[in-house]
């Protein structure tokens, strides 16, 4: 029924019909011209009424002259055919001021068929880091935010989304605020998830054209897969670029040496550009401590090296003042009192080597044998080492299992002569790992595993050239965990996990001169400080990371994280020993962070931002698919007006009928 009234309508009045949601509900065209209210044409039937009139009007009557006015007639004639020049003319202008008042309520227009179509828009605006970077004097995201809200028809309806944040459809006017509180994000989507996120903010009509506009400076790193998962959709490329490409990082922290008394810190940074130096320094809290000058080489690198007391709690800050990124002018990080690491062994072996390397300056060691255990001491262990235990009796195996199982980590040493069954009984929980039988022939340790996180930060380059030790005898086991070391035949001498390490032979010097080797040290050391993960200088956002703070929670307390009026708790996890906590989501920005139980201080922990948005490197549009490609909103959003321009018409038809009417009042006053 929607569409029966115009089928009645001459064709040569009405063609073409289109539909126009928010703007118009209907339109005819004729000759390219369409209106707003066709069925109004229907009142162009009015121009009959005139001329019924005109024809009446000019109905003939024969008359008769008498002689006596014969000299009159020709003045009468002459009349006669001024008269009908007159209703001539008057009948057209009538039938034209009619026809143009008609078809001026009707509202004709011209537009081409993309104007009067449905549309659906969805923009992106790129808010991450790199966005602070400066054209003319504001940062290109209040550049890409205030020509927005300038240029993007105040009714419109789009959906909007940044790196973080969607907003479905809305009006400039309704999110003018958020838009110009928007802040920065270390988050940035690349662009296969931007097109696939813009993919859900569209409508399934596949009667609208859709259109989405990306407003980004367009870093290479967002083009980590370029795929165009948008079909059927116009895509627009906005590229705002800085004025300049110049910035200056601070890329690292870390420990490059620890002496009794002190340890130095040093901290690299990187600069993209020509830069010959800059002055960095260096706050503990609030109060500068040092100062010094990073000198930049040839690869564009420079580093600086502070001395700072040991034991001694700093939160730090390194700053440098750079123009170009503000989030990276900064690096954060602490320094807390060093917890020691409770290491016990357990044995009837001599422990001297143990000792040596599990020192009193970073660990709490204990070596005590298997008659003389008191099983309450261990829950409150990091690591617990069984060094050459002939058995493991069944109450050993059950602490051991209830040990592991709340976090701690146990290393496994057999003795030259085992009972077998006792320790299949306690291996056959960690990785199905089984001692099978006993091989007495010689062999070197010759493989490293040096991804194996035993080794994590050990070694700088994978070492081949020094003294393999060996074994004079050793088990042959079955199990799943991973390899660490091996002999010359790849069968293992050591392996593991995060919470139970198992040697394959005995440690004595009658059987192994592994004790001399270069490598009991980094290992035997590695599994007493992975047992507890001291924290980091600090952390990075978004990352996940996983500390373990040396305080056992009571009395359903949690453990709090928070900088002034900003506080999180993070997931946690508690032990017999210590607290897991796990960061995800929170924080979301940069800074000295404060851990408390409750009211009680337990350590600052720091958190930065990625640095991968440090790089000022682009991607050339021209390169990427889109149906158009600007350096400014305000260029692409003319091309749109452009393209969705309409020319009403029917302002001139009001003119044309008003110059109608004068017409005829002319007619009236000029023709007698």
């Amino acid at each position: 029924m929607q569409g029966l009234w115009y089928k009645m309508i001459p064709n040569f009045i009405l063609n073409t019909p289109y539909f126009i949601p928010n703007t118009f509900i209907f339109a005819k065209s004729i000759h390219g011209m369409q209106f707003k209210y066709p069925e109004l044409l229907w009142a162009l039937f009015l121009l009959l009424v005139p001329i019924i009139i005109h024809l009446f009007q000019l109905r003939r009557f024969k008359k008769t002259p008498f002689t006596n006015v014969k000299l009159l007639q020709k003045v009468v004639a002459k009349s006669r055919r001024s008269s009908t020049l007159k209703k001539w003319l008057l009948l057209l202008t009538r039938l034209c001021l009619i026809a143009a008042l008609v078809l001026s309520f009707a509202q004709p227009f011209f537009a081409n068929k993309q104007a009067l179509a449905k549309k659906e828009t969805v923009i992106y605006i790129d808010n991450s880091f790199s966005m602070q970077a400066k054209k003319d004097e504001r940062s290109l995201l209040e550049l890409a935010v205030q020509d927005l809200i300038k240029t993007i028809p105040k009714a419109s309806s789009f959906s909007l989304f940044t790196n973080d944040a969607v907003y479905r459809d809305v009006t400039a006017k309704e999110i003018q605020n958020e838009l110009l509180e928007l802040q920065h994000s270390h988050k940035q989507l690349h662009l296969d998830e931007i097109g696939l996120k813009a993919q859900t903010l569209f409508s399934s009509d596949a009667g609208t054209i859709k259109s989405f506009i990306i407003i980004s400076d367009f870093q290479d790193r967002i083009a980590a897969d370029q795929r165009d998962s948008l079909k059927g959709i116009r895509k627009h490329l906005v590229q705002l670029r800085p004025n300049g490409a110049t910035n200056i990082v601070v890329d690292t922290a870390y420990i490059a040496m620890m002496t009794p008394n002190s340890l130095e810190l040093m901290s690299e940074l990187r600069v993209s550009g020509e830069v010959e130096s800059i002055p960095v320094s260096l706050f503990n809290g609030d109060k500068l401590i040092a100062k010094t000058a990073a000198i930049f080489d040839d690869e564009n690198k420079a580093s600086v090296q502070f001395t700072l007391p040991q034991n001694e709690l700093i939160d730090g800050k390194i700053e440098i003042t750079d123009a170009a990124l503000i989030y990276d002018n900064q690096l954060y990080f602490n320094l807390n009192q060093k917890e020691k690491i409770k290491v016990l062994s357990i044995g009837g072996a001599s422990d001297n080597f143990l000792a040596r390397i599990y020192t009193e300056d970073e660990f709490d060691y204990k070596g005590i044998g298997l008659n003389s255990l008191n099983y309450s001491i261990l829950e409150k262990q990091n690591l617990i080492v069984l060094n050459e235990l002939p058995e493991l009796p069944k109450a050993l195996q059950n602490a051991l299992n209830s040990f592991v199982s709340k976090g701690g980590s146990v290393a496994v040493i057999p003795s030259r002569e085992i009972n077998m069954t006792s320790y299949n009984e306690f291996l056959i929980n960690y990785q199905n790992t089984i001692i099978r039988d006993k091989v007495f022939t010689a062999r070197d340790i010759t493989g490293i595993a040096f991804g194996h996180p035993l080794y994590g930060n050990v070694f700088e380059k994978k070492v081949t050239n020094f003294q393999y030790p060996g074994v004079s005898e050793y088990y042959r086991i079955q199990t799943g965990a991973p390899k660490i070391l091996s002999y010359q035949d790849n069968t293992p001498f050591l392996v593991g996990t995060e919470r139970l390490f198992l040697f394959t032979a005995a440690l004595d010097s009658a059987n192994s001169n592994f004790k001399n080797s270069p490598l009991v040290v980094p290992t035997l050391y590695s599994m007493a400080t992975n047992s507890l993960k001291l924290p980091a200088l600090y952390h990075q956002i978004g990352a996940i990371t996983e500390v373990d703070v040396p305080v056992v929670i009571t009395n359903d307390n949690i453990l709090k994280v928070s900088q002034n009026d900003y506080e999180f708790i993070p997931q946690q996890h508690y032990f017999a020993n210590k607290t897991s906590m796990f960061f995800t989501e929170n924080p979301d920005k940069d800074g000295l962070f404060t851990i408390t139980d409750g009211r009680n201080f337990v350590q600052n922990i720091s958190f930065n931002n990625p640095r991968e948005e440090s790089e000022m490197t682009y991607l050339t549009i021209d390169n990427l698919e889109g149906v158009s490609k600007n350096d400014s909103i305000t260029q692409l959003f003319g091309q749109i007006e452009k393209d969705n321009r309409i020319t009403e018409l029917w302002k001139w038809f009001v003119i044309l009928a008003l110059l109608f009417m004068l017409t005829e009042v002319l007619i009236q006053k000029l023709f007698k």
